[in-house]
């Protein structure tokens, strides 16, 4: 390992310490929400020890920050996008594509494996919503309509209508969303115009 692979891993202790005190829970917490025993996390965070990819994601996925920034890598790309991916208590992450007030809203959702036979909890809002899913099985529950859409399907739906979305038990799914006011509309062209 070089110097700075080094000096980067040093530095993860008292950055999964501050990220801990900042949410206000203990290690015994913080062990029940990751399944890394308290005695490690004591050690990863006092630099007694070196953390393992395998210990860095769940606690990435619970503190709610990217591996990136668990472990303070220099940004890389586009120095203009940083976007913050949002951990939710069910497992969820919602990486927010858009960032600017008004118009259609742009949302990256990735679920964890669902329970085929889980009652989902329908909710409305005002809205139009559009739906793509890109890996995986999404269950749409829509109104009385249970939909199953693959990789590649898409749905919309005015979002007063009852709605939820789920994974099913054959693995974790990712979509995108978008989300406009109500009335408002993607345009769609099927073909070129041609002149």
């Amino acid at each position: 390992m070089d110097e700075n692979s080094d000096r980067t891993l040093d530095a993860v202790g008292p950055r999964l310490k501050h990220l801990r005190l900042r949410r206000d829970i203990t290690l015994t917490d913080l062990a029940a929400e990751t399944g890394i025993s308290a005695s490690t996390l004591s050690r990863l965070e006092a630099g007694l020890r070196r953390p393992t990819l395998e210990q860095l994601l769940p606690l990435a996925r619970v503190h709610g920050v990217t591996l990136d920034e668990l472990v303070g890598a220099p940004p890389t790309g586009d120095p203009r996008i940083n976007l913050r991916p949002i951990a939710t208590s069910d497992g969820s992450t919602i990486l927010p594509l858009t960032r600017r007030p008004g118009g259609i809203q742009a949302y990256k959702f990735v679920l964890p494996t669902g329970s085929d036979d889980r009652v989902p909890d329908l909710r409305t809002h005002e809205g139009y919503d559009w739906v793509f899913v890109l890996n995986g099985t999404l269950r749409l529950v829509l109104g009385e309509h249970n939909l199953i859409l693959q990789a590649g399907e898409a749905a919309e739906f005015d979002t007063r209508t009852p709605h939820w979305f789920g994974a099913t038990s054959s693995g974790p799914v990712e979509f995108l969303s978008l989300i406009g006011k109500q009335g408002e509309r993607a345009h769609v062209r099927a073909a070129p115009k041609l002149d």
